[in-house]
């Protein structure tokens, strides 16, 4: 009950139902587009290779930019920012429509428009969470991120459960379409918030936008607590995180499934990772999230294994959905420990540094992983990444004593 009362704190807000109303909205147009740009990347090429480099061009921009944006942030008006960031994704799948319609479509324009995107929601990323702490008193800073990663999750879940059956009765138009009508709303929407000025608008330091971002690299690896989670927290996404993002080759090669297969898998993901998401949530409190971010990694590298490994697909739905909690529970978890012991002046850079690990380390995990399959098939390459993220969990986990008052104790130790 004490859960469901932080949750309830939360939306009492009226700025923070504007805000997640947009993200439910924009999120489930972007999950709905990207299970039929991946199902449309399979179709043109039937190469796993392709599909990859897909998923590679829509994560990989932030491995440049993520510094760079997190110092645009801490300086300029993130309603703004996040506003602009939205239209781009809006322009790219009006252009991704037109494309598919004249029949000009080509698996490389897909490419370029992705690259495009990714680089959008990777200015889009730090502006949009640098405002949560002014939605709510700071009392229900947890209940917040959580509930921005469970819209996220929820968006997961219905996405690819719409998304399937409309690929499947009107092809792949319609769904890229919704998005784009998705991310108007959401842009839209912005203009309603109402916030402190200190909290919509960052402040410049005085030195230039590289000197700021390079600034936030030095604090996130000198950090005791947020250096070591990060590192985590990348490893993870290099090794396990890539798998979920490259599904139709495992979906026709592994278990010889259409788009409805493709459909069942990513619906149990988000549904089991809106699960997974709501138990953190519910807690309501910053003890105990350390622990469960870096166990969480455990259970990912686990469940990963068995999902490649089996070729039955009942089997592979079970692990889906573990793969599908576990992601969300420790992303949950590193997120509100990030805001929590972050000073106020780097949380800008301290997010795009972890938007730049949660997407640039599964882009380049799922390139390698897709190379390696076109000479070791979709297996060996997963499972050797499994146990390699096991052996630094090993690591992490032994250190996990030194970094919870640092993490969990409010800024202390910096």
């Amino acid at each position: 009950m004490a859960g469901l009362s932080a949750i309830g704190g939360v939306l009492a807000q009226r700025n923070a139902r504007i805000f997640y109303s947009g993200s439910i909205v924009c999120w489930t147009g972007s999950w709905i587009q990207r299970i039929a740009t991946d199902w449309l990347a399979w179709e043109l090429t039937h190469s796993a290779l392709w599909v990859s480099i897909i998923a590679f061009c829509n994560l990989a921009p932030s491995v440049v930019i993520s510094p760079i944006a997190g110092a645009v942030a801490d300086r300029v008006d993130r309603v703004r920012l996040t506003m602009a960031s939205q239209f781009v994704t809006v322009a790219q799948a009006t252009i991704l429509v037109t494309l598919i319609l004249t029949g000009l479509i080509r698996v490389e324009f897909m490419a370029f428009l992705t690259l495009c995107n990714g680089a959008a929601e990777t200015f889009a990323q730090p502006a949009r969470q640098c405002l949560i702490p002014g939605l709510v008193p700071r009392s229900h800073l947890p209940g917040a991120v959580a509930l921005n990663s469970l819209t996220y999750n929820a968006a997961r879940f219905v996405g690819p459960a719409i998304s399937g059956p409309m690929i499947a009765l009107w092809g792949v138009v319609p769904s890229i379409a919704v998005n784009a009508v998705a991310f108007l709303y959401a842009s839209l929407t912005m203009h309603l918030l109402r916030l402190d000025p200190a909290i919509r608008r960052g402040k410049p330091t005085g030195f230039g936008v590289l000197h700021d971002a390079m600034d936030g690299i030095r604090y996130v690896t000198r950090h005791r607590g947020i250096g070591p989670l990060m590192l985590f927290a990348a490893t993870v996404g290099m090794t396990l995180r890539s798998v979920p993002e490259m599904l139709p080759p495992y979906v026709a090669g592994q278990f010889g499934r259409g788009a409805e297969g493709l459909a069942t898998l990513a619906s149990t993901m988000g549904c089991a990772a809106l699960i997974g998401g709501l138990m953190v949530a519910l807690r309501g409190r910053m003890a105990g999230l350390s622990r469960i971010a870096v166990a969480c990694g455990l259970i990912l590298a686990l469940a990963t294994a068995g999902f490649v490994a089996t070729p039955v697909f009942a089997v592979g739905v079970v692990c889906i959905g573990a793969i599908g909690a576990a992601t969300t529970m420790h992303g949950i978890s590193c997120q509100t420990l990030l805001q929590n012991a972050a000073t106020p002046g780097m949380i800008g850079r301290v997010l795009s540094t972890w938007g730049m690990i949660t997407r640039a380390a599964p882009a380049m995990g799922a390139l390698g992983y897709g190379i390696a399959s076109e000479f070791l098939g979709l297996q060996i390459p997963v499972l050797i990444g499994a146990a390699l993220c096991i052996v630094v969990w090993l690591r992490t986990w032994r250190h996990l004593p030194h970094m919870i008052p640092i993490l969990e104790g409010a800024g202390a130790g910096l």
